[in-house]
C-alpha cells in the first residue's frame, strides 16, 4: 500500500507556506464546487434520503463522473456525507443549501458564483490600480444597470439578499430595543424581512417599509409583512437621494450605507435627517469592522464592496465622522450575535 507523506510544515527558507497553499490551491476550487452544488440543487434532490451518484447525475442532468468528483471533495470538507461508496446524503452543513429551510444559503451561494460577483473579482487588479469597482470593468456597466437588463440575475440577487436578511434578522431584532421608538421606517428595506422580524419581536411597534415602487410591489408578493403584521405595517415609496418620507420616529437602514464611498452616503444621510424628528433616531445595521489586526468577516465584506460597488465597510470611528457630517451624533453601538452592529444615532 502506498504511503501518503505530509508536506513539510516549513519551507527550506524557514517560512510557513501552509496557510498560503491552502488559499492558493484549495479555496477557489472549493468555492466553485459549493456554487455548482447550489446551482444544480443537489441538497434539494437529497431531501428524501441518500442517493447514488448515478441517480443524482440523472436528476441534475450532470456528468456522473464529474459530479462524483465534486461531491467527493465537498464531503471531505464536511459539505454532504458519503455514507457508502458513491452514495451521498445531506448533513447539517449541506442542509443549508436546501431551498426549503429557514436560514437557507442556497440563493447567496448561487449569487456568489455568478458573473455579478465571481467574474468581478477577476478584475481586482483594476480596482487596486484605479480605485474603480472591478465589476464596472467586468460587466461594462454599473451593477444596478446590469440588474435592470438581466431579470434572471436580478431575481438571484433579490433571493440572495432575502436569504441574508432572513439569516441575520432574528439576531438584530433581539439585540436592541426597537420598541422604544413606537414607529419605525425601514428605508431601502427590500422585501421587508428585517422589518417583519423586528415587528414580531416588539409587538407594540408600528412599521413602514420604504423602497422604490417596483421593490414594494415585489414585497407585497413575497408577503413577509402579511397576516398578523398587516395591521401594524404599511408601505411607502421613497428615493434615497430625493425623498425619504416623514412620519416615523426611528429610521432604519440595513446594509445600505456600505454600498457607496463617502459622498453618496452623506447625501442619503442628510436627506434622511430632514425626516427624522427631534425625538427620533437613525438606526444603521452594518457589518462590524473592528480597528485591530485580527480576523473579522467585516474585512472580507469590505473588500467585496470595494470590488463590486466601490463602497466599503466602516469602523465605529469612521461612522461617527460620517454621521457628524450629516447632522447626526452616534450615541451607541449595539453588538448582535450575528456579524452586524446596530448603530444608534440621534439628530443634532
Amino acid at each position: 500500500m502506498a504511503t501518503v507523506q505530509s508536506a513539510p510544515a516549513l519551507s527550506p527558507s524557514g517560512n510557513n507556506p501552509a496557510p498560503l497553499l491552502r488559499v492558493i490551491l484549495e479555496s477557489l476550487g472549493l468555492h466553485q464546487c459549493v456554487f455548482a452544488a447550489a446551482e444544480l440543487g443537489l441538497a434539494d434532490l437529497l431531501v428524501g434520503g441518500p442517493k447514488s451518484v448515478t441517480d443524482l447525475a440523472a436528476q441534475a442532468k450532470a456528468d456522473e463522473d464529474s459530479l462524483y468528483r465534486v461531491l467527493r471533495l465537498l464531503a471531505s470538507e464536511g459539505v454532504f456525507a458519503e455514507i457508502a461508496p458513491r452514495i451521498f446524503a445531506n448533513n447539517e452543513v449541506s442542509n443549508c443549501l436546501r431551498s426549503d429551510v429557514a436560514g437557507s444559503l442556497r440563493a447567496m451561494t448561487r449569487f456568489r458564483g455568478t458573473d455579478f460577483v465571481y467574474r468581478s473579482f477577476g478584475e481586482i487588479l483594476h480596482t487596486l490600480r484605479t480605485g474603480e469597482p472591478g465589476r464596472l470593468k467586468a460587466l461594462g456597466m454599473d451593477g444596478w444597470e446590469y440588474l435592470q437588463k438581466n431579470p434572471e440575475m436580478a431575481r438571484i440577487f433579490d433571493d440572495a439578499m432575502t436569504d441574508l436578511s432572513s439569516f441575520v434578522a432574528p439576531a438584530v431584532a433581539a439585540a436592541y430595543d426597537f420598541g422604544q421608538w413606537e414607529s419605525i421606517m425601514d428605508v431601502g428595506g427590500g422585501n421587508g424581512v428585517l422589518l417583519a422580524a423586528i415587528l414580531r419581536a416588539h409587538p407594540t411597534l408600528k412599521g413602514v417599509l420604504s423602497d422604490q415602487p417596483h421593490v414594494l410591489d415585489r414585497a407585497r408578493n413575497r408577503g413577509f409583512l402579511s397576516g398578523d403584521l398587516e395591521k401594524r405595517s404599511t408601505m411607502q415609496p421613497c428615493d434615497l437621494f430625493e425623498n425619504i418620507p416623514s412620519g416615523c420616529r426611528a429610521y432604519l437602514m440595513k446594509s445600505l450605507i456600505h454600498d457607496w464611498n463617502d459622498e453618496d452616503p452623506r447625501r442619503i444621510l442628510r436627506n434622511c435627517r430632514k425626516s427624522v424628528p427631534g425625538n427620533g433616531a437613525l438606526l444603521l445595521v452594518e457589518f462590524d469592522l473592528p480597528e485591530g489586526p485580527g480576523p473579522a468577516r467585516g474585512k472580507y465584506t469590505d473588500v467585496t464592496m470595494m470590488v463590486l460597488t466601490g463602497g466599503k465597510e466602516r469602523t465605529e470611528a469612521q461612522y461617527r465622522t460620517l454621521l457628524e457630517s450629516s447632522g447626526f451624533s452616534l450615541q451607541q453601538v449595539v453588538r448582535t450575535r450575528a456579524d452586524f452592529n446596530v448603530l444608534v444615532a440621534l439628530p443634532e
